[in-house]
């Protein structure tokens, strides 16, 4: 059984290793991504929020009438 400590030693050694593998964005990549995500989740936004009202309208009018 090995030891806790060597076990903490070589899982840090391992992940270390790991991110130096990772190729990470420039910061103008990042920029872009992030405003293609806010993009899209004000867009789905809006939407959820248009068929929220049409979906209440449409039920209001099938229970009360007009």
């Amino acid at each position: 059984m090995e030891n806790p400590v060597a076990a903490i030693q070589r899982l840090y050694n391992e992940t270390v290793a790991e991110l130096k593998k990772c190729s990470w964005p420039s910061r103008q990549e990042l920029y872009e991504s992030t405003l293609i995500v806010i993009s899209f989740l004000i867009i789905l936004s809006v939407f959820v929020v248009v068929v929220d009202f049409i979906c209440e309208a449409a039920i209001r009018f099938i229970t009360m009438g007009l």
